[in-house]
């Protein structure tokens, strides 16, 4: 074969070959915040807000800062 002919073939294969080798990349699920009905008083241990979130059906909770306030807020998957 003719090399002219064959330099699209080889560039091709290559191009495959390249996104079959490279890396794989997942996408992070999105994760809802609901502040939490049960928690009270000021949220400074993330293992107490997680707790109390397992307790109202959530499978994670975190203490974030609204205004000057530190509150629990439950975490699921969206």
């Amino acid at each position: 074969m003719d090399s002219r002919k064959m330099l699209p073939v080889l560039l091709l294969f290559l191009l495959i070959a390249a996104t079959e080798i490279g890396p794989v990349m997942k996408a992070e699920a999105r994760h809802c915040l609901s502040q939490s009905h049960k928690f009270t008083g000021a949220c400074f241990s993330h293992s107490n807000c997680a707790n109390v979130c397992h307790n109202e059906g959530f499978p994670g909770g975190e203490c974030k800062t609204d205004k000057v306030q530190r509150k629990c807020y439950c975490k699921k998957v969206c």
